[in-house]
């Protein structure tokens, strides 16, 4: 029987274990799933906790609900993996033994890398969606501004499915105009990157939302720090120093992957510290028992949960695959909702190349439409709880 350990047991964990005991043919497994959280939170929720549409009560569920059935969960973090051993090294002492690894702890946020940040967070003025505490804290701050300065960051290569960052903004200006303070208010944008999303079709939509709530731009700015005295994001722009004051920020902070991940020679060696696997098959680069998905694993992508539906059936596959000419690949599918008003919402699905890839051939998607609101807000997270948590989608 295949010894198999799973690492992470958020969207990428648990899908892909529910995935392998769910195989009916061939070889058995015994999954072994590591996750120290007692509590499962379904991050994508949290966009809407942070603007009113939601409480945390339909983003954070016991996380014993999910595990799935036939698989040991072990409530411990990781320490170390030593690939040629095969063992996992756990903080309470114990030292597993595996015949192939799943690496799928996600990404967090690395708020000290960027000074100030954190102190910041800690006070009156900032918030972020990326933070489960601090969600309600977004709309409790953006909600009450009717006056001054609002400033949003967006990034994309070390964050979470970053082209998310522009929901707080978008339905925050639409709460605004409907509550007649929009006018009033100076509205800006900073995005880590040369334009406001790589794929030029949904770059124009979010141009013209920009546009129409009147919402200054600043492009290709790097973030160097937060001055939360003075209410002032330090960026530098072509080289040069600027400053952006706010009395109410959202941020998309920086993330990083498990420390471990680099120091058990896992890593790529990126600034994230995603885990070396061949983009395609999933397969680490250098040890052939070990595999990656979602946040964590390096792909050359943006990451998303919709990215990782693509790529779970591709690693269970080739898990179990005779050998490499057998493999199935992964194209790179990726996908952002991203909310241009409190009621509408396009689907930003592109493949690794950044051509469109509508999932379900209708690329009508692109453009933002009531229904895929609804279905963001509504129907995508049942099908979560319900059927990808458990292997069926």
């Amino acid at each position: 029987m295949r010894e198999i350990v799973v690492i992470g047991g958020g969207n990428a964990g648990l899908s892909c274990a529910a995935r392998i005991l769910r195989r009916r043919t061939g070889e058995t497994a015994r999954v072994t799933v590591v996750e120290p959280s007692p509590t499962h939170t379904y991050s994508p929720m949290l966009s809407y906790v942070g603007s009113g549409m939601a409480g945390l009560s339909s983003v954070c569920k016991a996380q014993r609900r999910y595990m799935p059935s036939g698989a040991r969960w072990l409530r411990a973090r990781v320490t170390r993996v030593d690939p040629q051993a095969r063992t996992v090294a756990l903080d309470n002492g114990t030292e597993l033994d595996y015949g192939d690894l799943v690496v799928a702890p996600g990404i967090t946020p690395d708020l000290d890398r960027v000074p100030g940040l954190q102190a910041a967070l800690d006070g009156p003025f900032a918030a972020t969606n990326y933070e489960t505490q601090l969600a309600t804290k977004t709309w409790d701050l953006m909600s009450g501004l009717r006056e001054g300065s609002a400033v949003f960051t967006v990034r994309f290569d070390d964050a979470a499915c970053g082209g998310v960052g522009y929901k707080p903004l978008f339905m925050a200006c639409d709460h605004w105009r409907r509550t007649g303070v929009l006018g009033g208010l100076r509205v800006r944008v900073v995005v880590e990157a040369p334009e406001l999303f790589p794929e030029p079709r949904v770059a124009g939509h979010i141009a013209d939302a920009l546009r129409r709530y009147g919402v200054e731009t600043v492009l290709d700015a790097r973030i160097e720090s937060v001055d939360p005295d003075a209410r002032a994001l330090r960026i530098t722009r072509n080289g040069a120093p600027e400053t952006v004051d706010y009395d109410a920020l959202h941020v998309v902070p920086p993330h990083r992957a498990p420390a471990w991940i680099s120091d058990s020679g896992l890593g790529d060696g990126g600034s994230v510290g995603r885990v070396d696997v061949d983009p395609e098959t999933l397969q680490h680069v250098r040890d052939p028992h070990v595999w990656s998905l979602g946040d964590a694993a390096g792909l050359g992508v943006m990451s998303s949960g919709g990215a990782i539906r693509s790529q779970s059936p591709v690693l269970v596959h080739n898990l179990f695959a005779a050998g490499p000419a057998q493999f199935q690949r992964y194209d790179g599918y990726t996908v952002a909702p991203i909310a241009l008003s409190r009621r509408t919402l396009l689907l930003a699905e592109v493949d690794r190349q950044l051509r469109p890839e509508p999932s379900f051939g209708v690329r009508d998607l692109a453009n933002p439409r009531p229904w895929t609101f609804l279905f963001d807000r509504w129907l995508q997270p049942a099908l979560y709880w319900k059927g990808i948590l458990r292997g069926l989608i």
